[in-house]
C-alpha cells in the first residue's frame, strides 16, 4: 500500500495556486481522494501517469466533502471512467447527488446580503461556481470508524468545515489524509479557512481529533504533506 499526494498547479480569477488531492494504492488499485476544481481532470490525469498509473486502475473516488475545490471535477471524471465507485459520507452524499441544497451554497447566499458592492462580485462568482455543479450518484455512504479499501483505511468523521467532512486514516502507512479538517501553514496543522467554517467549535474539536492520532504524516490537499515526527 501507498499514498501518492498529486500537486496540481492550476490557475483561478488571474492567480496561480497549488492543491493536492491523494493517490491511495492498495493492490495495484487506485483511489483518488478529491477532484479539484472543474476542469482540473486533464491536470489530474496526467500527474497520475507521470507517476506511473494510468486510468484503467482507477477504482474509486473519495470524497472528503461537498465544496467546489474538492467535487469541481467529480462529474467528469466519472463521465469519463463510469466504472468507478463514488464514495463519501451519508451526510455530504446528499449533497454530491443534488437531493439537497447544500450547506455551502445556503452560506454562501446569506452571506451575500452582508456584503459590499466590491466583495458582492466575487459572492455572485462563488454562489455561481456552487450552482453550477452537476450531480453526481454516490455509491457507497460511510460514517464514522467504518473500514474501507481492503480494511485499510479508517474512516474518521471530522465535522466542522462542513457537517459531513471526513478525514481517512491509515494505521499501516501512519498516515492521515485531512481534506480540509486541517491544512498545512508555515509547518503547522491549523484549521481550513475558519471564517468559512460552517461550525467553527466543531472544526477545532475535529483537528484536536487528527493531531490526537499523533501519525507520522499528514496529507493536506492545501499545503501538502505534513512530517509531524522525526524520520
Amino acid at each position: 500500500m501507498q499514498i501518492i499526494e498529486l500537486p496540481i498547479e492550476y490557475e483561478l480569477n488571474g492567480q496561480i495556486d497549488i492543491i493536492y488531492p491523494s493517490l491511495v494504492i492498495v493492490n495495484d488499485e487506485l483511489t483518488l481522494v478529491d477532484t479539484g476544481y472543474k476542469n482540473l481532470l486533464p491536470l489530474i490525469k496526467n500527474e497520475m501517469l507521470k507517476k506511473g498509473y494510468n486510468m484503467k486502475q482507477l477504482k474509486n473516488i473519495l470524497i472528503t466533502h461537498y465544496d467546489h475545490d474538492h467535487v469541481g471535477s467529480l462529474y467528469d471524471f466519472k463521465w469519463n471512467y463510469p466504472w468507478v465507485k463514488i464514495i463519501a459520507s451519508d451526510i455530504e452524499s446528499k449533497y454530491i447527488s443534488g437531493k439537497m441544497k447544500s450547506e455551502r451554497l445556503i452560506q454562501a447566499e446569506s452571506m451575500l446580503e452582508k456584503m459590499s458592492t466590491e466583495e458582492s462580485e466575487f459572492g455572485k462568482w462563488f454562489i455561481q461556481e456552487l450552482k453550477s455543479l452537476k450531480p453526481v450518484s454516490v455509491d457507497k455512504k460511510v460514517h464514522d470508524g467504518d473500514t474501507i479499501l481492503n480494511g485499510k483505511c479508517r474512516v474518521i468523521a471530522t465535522p466542522g468545515h462542513t457537517s459531513g467532512h471526513i478525514s481517512l486514516y491509515f494505521p499501516e502507512l501512519d498516515t492521515v489524509i485531512t481534506g480540509d479538517a486541517a491544512v498545512q501553514e508555515n509547518n503547522e496543522l491549523v484549521i481550513a479557512n475558519p471564517q468559512f467554517c460552517l461550525d467553527l467549535e466543531n472544526a477545532e474539536q475535529s483537528l484536536m481529533k487528527i493531531k490526537n492520532l499523533k501519525a507520522k504524516y499528514y496529507y493536506c490537499y492545501h499545503g501538502g504533506k505534513h512530517i509531524s515526527k522525526e524520520e
